[in-house]
């Protein structure tokens, strides 16, 4: 690796370490139905966040709620202190698509359908309400 890509990589790494995130591997629904959900949620205070995602009636909502917890969680210990209510914020928020297991199905005059079974990857990044107005 050069010099230059090295101090880039290592610049990124330290920026990373300020962020407090979660992410959320592999989940086996599609990333549209997880997208719905996300969407709910984008730029809400955290409390409120879990409030709807608690409430909700989706199934990518129960997961989506124990992955924001766990991001609160991460930035209470980079932070080395407790959230107070309405400190924290979700800032951002993203659905991804993850790969696809590849299924037979099969199918009339010898043919076979293709199913495909969709998965994805959630990440949040959640951050102080003070820093959202500076």
């Amino acid at each position: 690796m050069g010099v230059r890509k090295r101090n880039s990589a290592d610049q990124r790494k330290e920026a990373n370490k300020q962020v407090a995130f979660a992410k959320l591997l592999d989940v086996p629904s599609s990333p549209r139905k997880m997208r719905l959900v996300v969407d709910m949620v984008r730029g809400m205070e955290v409390n409120r966040a879990l409030g709807v995602l608690k409430f909700s009636n989706k199934e990518a909502a129960a997961r989506l709620e124990k992955l924001v917890r766990s991001a609160v969680a991460n930035w209470e210990a980079k932070n080395e202190r407790k959230a107070d209510a309405g400190e924290l914020y979700i800032s951002t928020i993203f659905v991804s698509p993850a790969p696809m297991l590849k299924r037979l199905r099969t199918a009339p005059k010898g043919r076979g359908y293709r199913i495909r079974k969709r998965a994805n990857h959630v990440t949040v990044v959640v951050d102080t309400i003070d820093n959202k107005n500076a």
